[in-house]
């Protein structure tokens, strides 16, 4: 996966380093949602619910081409966040 750095759209949390976000694209449990909702019909919106390698939980919002992500915004998970993957990916380990 290729992403987009140029010229980012939000300031980046000194919590967070690029490599991170990028990481948490490459969790296997990373939970992907398009919202339903019209404010992002005109220009499909993603989220992306990853953990990266050092163990940190990362909430992103991206565009992407099918061939370059671009990060719109990221930040550290919430605590409803944190419940929610964690739910997610004990589901996918009891199957």
């Amino acid at each position: 996966m290729d992403f987009d750095w140029n010229n980012l759209p939000f300031n980046l949390d000194s919590s967070i380093k690029l490599q991170e976000i990028e990481e948490s694209f490459e969790d296997p449990f990373a939970v992907r949602l398009l919202p339903d909702s019209p404010r992002f019909s005109v220009q499909a919106r993603f989220f992306n619910l990853g953990v990266s390698a050092s163990g940190n939980g990362i909430f992103t919002v991206y565009r992407t081409n099918g061939k370059q992500v671009r990060v719109i915004f990221a930040r550290s998970f919430q605590p409803e966040e944190q419940f929610y993957y964690q739910r997610k990916m004990n589901a996918a380990l009891a199957q």
